[in-house]
């Protein structure tokens, strides 16, 4: 859960991507996150370098690297940690304790780690305006959808 909030909310802070700050209850409303909730993701996001904080009354939430250059994969392992669970990160000690289903499980986790780290926020943006286009049935080349809510 806190992944795919914490997602949807970099993917909305990248719809906007240098028109400046956001404010978490715009975020909020917009992604239908928990205010308090959303919060405490973006403080998360803050402290490894994905999002920036500005303070005050014209103060929000904005996107530190280009969506281009951010991955999903970026995203989990802010909020959740690396996909490879940490007992099958370590060796086995020796081919004696070597296990198929350990190297199986290790062989799904790094496969989907590879593909969130392939996945650029920016090609989550533009599915997701290609997909609210084709429910609304509108065009999705329309500048206009890139700043409407999703």
């Amino acid at each position: 859960m806190r992944s795919d909030y914490g997602a949807h909310a970099v993917i909305e802070l990248a719809r906007r991507y240098g028109q400046g700050p956001v404010q978490c209850a715009e975020i909020a409303a917009s992604q239908k996150i928990p205010e308090a909730y959303l919060d405490q993701l973006l403080s998360g996001l803050r402290r490894v370098g994905i999002v920036r904080s500005v303070r005050g009354p014209h103060g929000g939430h904005e996107l530190a690297r280009d969506p281009r250059q951010l991955t999903l994969g970026d995203v989990v392992t802010a909020l959740e940690g690396p996909v490879v669970p940490h007992e099958f990160v370590h060796s086995p000690a020796s081919d004696l304790d070597a296990c198929a289903v350990r190297n199986a499980w290790l062989a799904a986790a790094q496969a989907s780690q590879d593909v969130l780290d392939r996945t650029t926020i920016q090609e989550l943006l533009e599915q997701q305006v290609t997909i609210r286009a084709r429910r609304e049935g509108m065009q999705p080349n329309r500048p206009a959808l890139l700043n409407s809510n999703f």
